[in-house]
């Protein structure tokens, strides 16, 4: 199938398909677990005379592999250009330390994932780096807290864990206006949610461990990009700037597991959606629940928002008992759900964000997120969607 073709199908469709590989003809990608590969008189002339991608120089530089996940996750982002890592954080780290130097600002928002906040907060900092951190919801105090020097915008495209949704199109004419990079982690949503490229956003940062991989067992991040800022080759200049140099590569085995993934994303989002849009409507009914967090619920604050930007409101959502001593209780107590760190498995997790996730970051800046003690965070998974809500019934009845 011819590429433009490709690139015009619908999106599940997209997620399924690419191309048999050649050496083979199999419709199942081959695994190259090799570090190394035979170069040959030809081959080494084109590394010498600067070629990169197109050949394969050694594992740490890429791998056939990362190559195909790279390009399907351009498929299914909209993306022009992809580079794969070891994992989210380094894509978050790679992007960062590809974009900026010392001396340079960021504009980030309150609520983002602890060690994004961590990292910002405290350990660009050595280098010179500085963030102001907002409430992305405030347009003004985006506009107010950009500095000569700012060159990110950075948020999510739904907080975790306080499910914030941020209004694409004024976050990036905000930036824009200033030739601002707008970076966002698409996380907590995947692309089957929500596709920010298309909104203008410049680089979207996935952690593919999660909803990207689904299964739980594979380490894996991604950043990819469509910009009228950046040069076209920007992904190729931090994959040997900044990627290779740190040594955070994509094994070829987590690459060829999450590729599998990619190609079940539709059919385990539909269903993840559709179950939390139940245990959102659930948990707002019962009475020993003081809050439900869900873009989908008509109360949610940035409910016409998620609407108009992704009409599929995500498979996470977050509510919240009186204290923490009862969320462990519920938590503790739960047999079909399990009670573990990440989340976009096949299995429902949960977790008490405020001393999991966030537990390293001070009770005063855990109240500015909007993080409090008695939150749950729920990531459905693919159970019958009545089995968890009794799960969660015999649970609560405990406190």
């Amino acid at each position: 199938m011819k590429e433009e073709k490709r690139k015009n199908l619908n999106f599940d469709s997209r997620a399924v398909y690419y191309a048999p590989d050649e050496g083979s003809s199999s419709i199942g990608a081959p695994i190259f677990m090799s570090s190394s590969f035979h170069y040959g008189a030809e081959v080494y002339k084109k590394v010498v005379d600067g070629e990169r991608k197109s050949v394969n120089i050694y594992g740490r530089c890429g791998n056939p592999n990362e190559y195909q996940f790279e390009e399907q996750m351009m498929m299914i982002e909209g993306a022009d250009a992809c580079l794969a890592t070891a994992s989210g954080m380094a894509a978050i780290s790679v992007t960062l330390f590809g974009l900026l130097k010392s001396g340079d600002h960021i504009v980030c928002d309150w609520t983002t994932y602890s060690s994004t906040h961590e990292m910002l907060d405290h350990r660009l900092t050595d280098y010179g780096i500085t963030t102001t951190f907002v409430d992305t919801a405030d347009l003004d105090a985006v506009r107010n807290a950009i500095q000569e020097n700012t060159k990110v915008l950075y948020f999510e495209s739904i907080a975790n864990p306080s499910m914030k949704v941020p209004d694409f199109d004024g976050l990036v004419a905000i930036a824009h206006e200033k030739s601002i990079v707008v970076v966002c982690d698409n996380t907590f949503a995947s692309p089957y949610v929500v596709r920010p490229l298309e909104w203008g956003v410049d680089i979207v940062i996935e952690s593919a461990t999660k909803f990207i991989g689904g299964h739980n067992d594979a380490l894996g991040g991604v950043i990819a990009m469509k910009s009228s800022i950046l040069p076209a080759d920007f992904m190729e200049q931090i994959r040997w700037n900044t990627m290779v140099k740190w040594g955070s590569p994509l094994s070829p085995f987590n690459a060829w597991v999450l590729l599998r993934g990619i190609q079940t994303l539709s059919v385990r989002l539909e269903r993840q959606c559709q179950t939390a849009m139940k245990l959102a409507k659930y948990f707002s009914k019962h009475p020993k629940v003081k809050s439900v967090w869900y873009p989908g619920l008509e109360n949610h604050p940035q409910h016409a928002l998620a609407k108009k930007q992704m009409p599929k409101y995500g498979g996470m959502l977050t509510f919240e008992v009186s204290d923490g001593d009862k969320a462990l209780t519920v938590l503790d107590s739960l047999e079909l759900a399990c009670f573990a760190a990440s989340l976009g498995g096949v299995r429902t997790t949960t977790q008490i964000p405020a001393t999991m996730a966030f537990l390293d970051i001070p009770e005063e800046e855990r109240q500015e997120m909007g993080i409090y003690r008695g939150m749950i965070r729920v990531s459905t998974g693919l159970e019958d969607a009545d089995d968890l809500i009794a799960d969660f019934e015999s649970a609560l009845a405990l406190v």
